[in-house]
Formats: structure tokens, C-alpha cells, sequence
């Protein structure tokens, strides 16, 4: 049994790995063909990104599928009609079947603007938080970057976290081979760690 939980965990960070690496080719690609909007809502962002990873001939070859929008049913006991319009959502959901399960990346999103300190509280309460409270099962957040210094952006998630007495689960940035703007958060009761990428859409 230890054996196959190994296997099992070596092949998450391995379909984590290449969740990323779909998401980070999507991402270049909106930038070289431009067809977005800096208006646009966070939905919309998802949405473009989503349709590029299923059209990359890499997430064919590596059997992954996105979806999004993802609602979030764990039982379906006493449930009454219009429940599933109650249900909680994922933004981006990234799966592939491998040896009779189905293993999921989840990824939820949030707009981000330098000077704008809604959406970056947004991005805490709405996006880290529903992580390291277990509302979202364990997963990666997004931030898409309208407008400003990813740097300062930054800054400003991690001085409101200091004011909530978070400053321990601060946005570190990190080396990452795949994309420049990555950070981790650590110290997350129940969680330990967040993954966050910055994209730049400026």
C-alpha cells in the first residue's frame, strides 16, 4: 500500500507539473495573439485560457483535459431543487485518467491591479482563503494582472495578510523553470503550502 501512495503522489507532482506548463503555454500564447480584452472579467480570462490548453497538442499527448467553472458536489445526500446553483465553483479544473483514477489540478483565479486594494483583498478571502479553510480541495491560485508592478502587487497582498496577523503565510517569490512571476505561501493551517502564478496581461 505505501508503494502504490508513493507511485500515486509521484505521478500528482508530475500531472502538477505539467498543469502548469499547459497554463503557462497558454498564457504565451493569448499574449502573441492579442485577442483579449484588459477590460475583461476574470471568467473571461479562464475561459481563453481554457480553450487554448485544449487546443495545445501537448495536453492531447499528455491525456489533460481542462474544464471550467467546476462545481463542487460532495454528496449527493438530502439535496432539495436549485441546489446545484448553490454550489461552490473551481475556476479551472485540469484532469487526466491514469490507471482506472482521476487525478485533478484545481486552480482558482483572481484579478489583480496594483492599486486597487478590493481585489486584492478579493484575492485572499475569495481565492487563498477557500483553499487553506478546505471549501476548495487543495489547489494553485492564479492572479491575472490588469494593471501595475507585479512586484508592488505583491507587496500589497502581503501587507494585508500582515494586517490579518498572516504575515507567516506571505507570498514568497520563488524559482521557478517554467514562469518567471511564481510564488509560495507556507505556515496555511490544514494546508501547509499555496502555489500562486502571476500572469501579466498589462
Amino acid at each position: 500500500m505505501a508503494l502504490l501512495t508513493n507511485i500515486q503522489d509521484t505521478f500528482k507532482k508530475a500531472l502538477e507539473k505539467d498543469c502548469f506548463e499547459l497554463l503557462i503555454n497558454a498564457y504565451s500564447q493569448a499574449l502573441s495573439e492579442k485577442k483579449y480584452q484588459s477590460g475583461w472579467y476574470e471568467n473571461d480570462f479562464t475561459e481563453m485560457l481554457c480553450c487554448y490548453i485544449n487546443s495545445d497538442q501537448a495536453s492531447i499527448d499528455k491525456e489533460i483535459t481542462a474544464i471550467t467553472e467546476r462545481k463542487l458536489l460532495v454528496s449527493l445526500n438530502n439535496q432539495t431543487k436549485g441546489y446545484a446553483d448553490k454550489l461552490s465553483r473551481l475556476d479551472l479544473v485540469l484532469f487526466r485518467i491514469w490507471s482506472k483514477n482521476r487525478y485533478t489540478c484545481h486552480m482558482e483565479a483572481k484579478r489583480l491591479k496594483e492599486k486597487d486594494s478590493t481585489l486584492k483583498r478579493a484575492y485572499i478571502n475569495e481565492g487563498m482563503d477557500r483553499f487553506i479553510s478546505q471549501k476548495y480541495p487543495l489547489g494553485n491560485m492564479i492572479g491575472y494582472l490588469l494593471e501595475g508592478n507585479e512586484q508592488k502587487t505583491v507587496e500589497g497582498i502581503n501587507k494585508l495578510l500582515l494586517s490579518d496577523g498572516k504575515s507567516a503565510e506571505s507570498l514568497v517569490s520563488k524559482t521557478f523553470p517554467l514562469h518567471s512571476s511564481y510564488y509560495e505561501s507556507d505556515n496555511h493551517a490544514n494546508i501547509g503550502q499555496l502555489k500562486h502564478i502571476i500572469l501579466d496581461f498589462t
